[in-house]
């Protein structure tokens, strides 16, 4: 485990992880990536436990999610499988286990703010969190794909699954989009990764 996780968590923050990962039943795999999700967390039929995290994410966010499935690991554990998924006894569970790793000798200086702010109430997906998304992408590779929030009024984009939308107005946080096939209005979170296509 040390070796698999060595190359995508910072480096300061391996020991500690590998302390939070010391359980018999636990097992962590890393996957190609996932459009859907960073990671997950399940109770096998066999009474283990598995995390998956995928690998394209930069080291950041790996340890950021990594950190979210120990966490309803560590509350299933505690208080049982009867509790909401993202619910007060997770929420708890991650601000606990998150708390030493936020620390300049961890996380870069301007991150730092926006962590602590997050995790006075963590959300399901970091990615909810608008500016913490966006001060987090600029640690991924380039990937050629443009913000929502950047793509022009009247524009057409693509998403990932091959659906096309143009881009409307912007409500309070989020993007009217309408999708051309369909006519239906969608909701765009302003961090939405997109392709614009004129």
């Amino acid at each position: 485990m040390h070796q698999q996780l060595e190359a995508y968590i910072p480096e300061n923050a391996l020991s500690q992880v590998l302390r939070l990962l010391e359980h018999d039943n636990l097992i962590v795999k890393i996957k190609k990536e996932r459009k859907t999700r960073h990671g997950d967390y399940m109770r096998l039929p066999n009474g283990k436990h598995q995390i998956t995290i995928n690998s394209n994410l930069n080291k950041y966010r790996f340890l950021i999610t990594l950190v979210h499935e120990i966490a309803h690991f560590e509350a299933y554990k505690t208080y049982g499988k009867l509790i909401k998924p993202h619910g007060i006894e997770w929420k708890h569970t991650f601000q606990r286990l998150m708390l030493p790793f936020l620390n300049p000798e961890i996380f870069p200086l301007d991150l730092l703010p926006l962590l602590a702010k997050h995790f006075k109430n963590p959300k399901a997906s970091s990615d909810t969190d608008v500016q913490l998304a966006l001060s987090l992408k600029q640690f991924d590779e380039p990937n050629g794909k443009t913000y929502i929030f950047e793509v022009p009024f009247g524009s057409e984009f693509k998403l990932y699954n091959g659906k096309v939308f143009k881009r409307g107005k912007k409500r309070v946080k989020r993007f009217e989009c309408i999708e051309i096939k369909t006519g239906r209005l969608y909701l765009f979170n302003p961090n939405a990764e997109v392709e614009i296509l004129n």
